[in-house]
């Protein structure tokens, strides 16, 4: 192996919130989505160079990022991108409220799965608009999405759909059919689509392929935002590089227009760590996937033998959705801290019944984290008994 993802390196007494969380509290901190892994050499070169420049005044996206961009979306998703099409933000989080205040006024409203990564439940809440939530259901050991059953539910209010793949909790990738499905309902109810796809390139499952929503046809292009960033895949959240992805040129003026004194432009180490990660990045990737695979089946096994647990194997991204249903608690979050486990609550997605584990980490602080949940589930169903 060329690069060392069992390397243990220390952040607890860093600048980082994943750690610094719990203080020197004996908790793993299993909870945000970033990884402990030591970014790619190639970028930590790039952003060396960079700084030792030593002028650090405002920038723009280079013309190597901007090809690294097209090329990477047509080589690896046979999708055609113009230049003109990007907007580079600070945040795909950023994205997705600028979506919800561009394409809904206050009396109109938004429809996104549930459950879903928090931000898309807040970028509703915060621009004061109306949100359906479509449940999620388990299908073959996938969490899918049946929008076709919930179209009842609406009202004419609707005209944003908020997508989200791979899908976060959950970890499915959706199938061609399953997008097409998705983007038929859009037809029919004529509606705008923000795609979040950060985690596209954390594919875990073997054969399984991920295709941009706004790939499937002009029609899913025109009425489509598609969000993307290497910050999830390289570990490189805290620069703050992201794009928005948007055909058609109306949408991509009222996009922009949102974010015109509330959106700062990206700073020039991001632009840079970006263009690294995406233009030479892809052995250190090849070897991370392998990793994170391992820890995958690793933790889905190890789960799925506990009898008040259970967990669908993610086919794609370093989060695992684990059902607590069995274990009859109030709030799984809060047991699993008592036990030093940190991880998110599910309730922030929509269920309470569940807690999302970060399983991006070196395979010694994993281990223990087994260990830890086999003592919590062990000794809640002595006390049970």
């Amino acid at each position: 192996m060329a690069f060392d993802f069992d390397q243990r390196i220390d952040r607890r007494h860093s600048d980082s919130l994943k750690w610094r969380k719990y203080g020197d509290r004996d908790i793993l901190p299993l909870w945000v989505a970033d990884t402990d892994f030591r970014s790619a050499n190639c970028i930590t070169a790039a952003l060396q160079q960079r700084v030792a420049h030593g002028v650090f005044g405002y920038g723009f996206p280079s013309e190597a990022l901007i090809e690294v961009v097209v090329e990477r979306m047509a080589q690896r998703y046979g999708w055609q991108i113009q230049p003109e099409w990007l907007v580079f933000l600070p945040g795909v989080v950023c994205g997705l409220n600028l979506c919800v205040r561009a394409f809904t006024s206050p009396q109109e409203s938004t429809l996104a799965p549930t459950p879903i990564y928090p931000p898309f439940r807040q970028a509703a809440k915060l621009a004061d608009r109306a949100q359906l939530n479509v449940p999620l259901r388990l299908q073959e050991q996938r969490w899918v999405l049946d929008l076709d059953a919930h179209e009842s539910q609406l009202d004419g209010s609707e005209k944003l759909l908020m997508l989200c793949n791979p899908q976060n909790p959950g970890g499915t990738v959706y199938r061609r059919e399953e997008l097409e499905a998705q983007l038929r309902f859009a037809q029919r109810h004529d509606l705008i689509v923000c795609s979040d796809e950060i985690h596209c390139d954390l594919l875990l499952e073997p054969g399984v392929k991920h295709i941009p929503f706004a790939s499937l046809s002009e029609d899913a292009a025109q009425r489509s935002i598609t969000l993307m960033s290497p910050s999830k895949t390289f570990n490189i959240a805290g620069l703050g590089a992201s794009m928005a992805i948007i055909p058609n040129r109306e949408l991509r003026e009222r996009f922009s227009r949102e974010r015109k004194g509330m959106v700062p432009d990206v700073d020039v180490l991001a632009y840079v760590a970006a263009t690294a990660a995406w233009r030479d990045g892809q052995p250190w990737l090849d070897e991370l996937l392998a990793y994170l695979k391992r820890n995958r089946d690793t933790l889905v096994n190890h789960i799925n033998t506990l009898p008040s647990l259970s967990m669908v194997s993610p086919e794609g991204s370093y989060l695992g959705w684990i059902d607590t249903g069995k274990l009859n608690i109030a709030n799984p979050q809060q047991f699993f801290e008592r036990h030093g486990l940190g991880f998110s609550a599910g309730s922030d997605f929509g269920d309470d019944r569940f807690v999302r584990i970060n399983f991006g980490c070196h395979r010694l602080l994993l281990d223990e984290a087994l260990r830890r949940i086999t003592l919590a589930v062990s000794s809640h169903s002595q006390a049970d008994w």
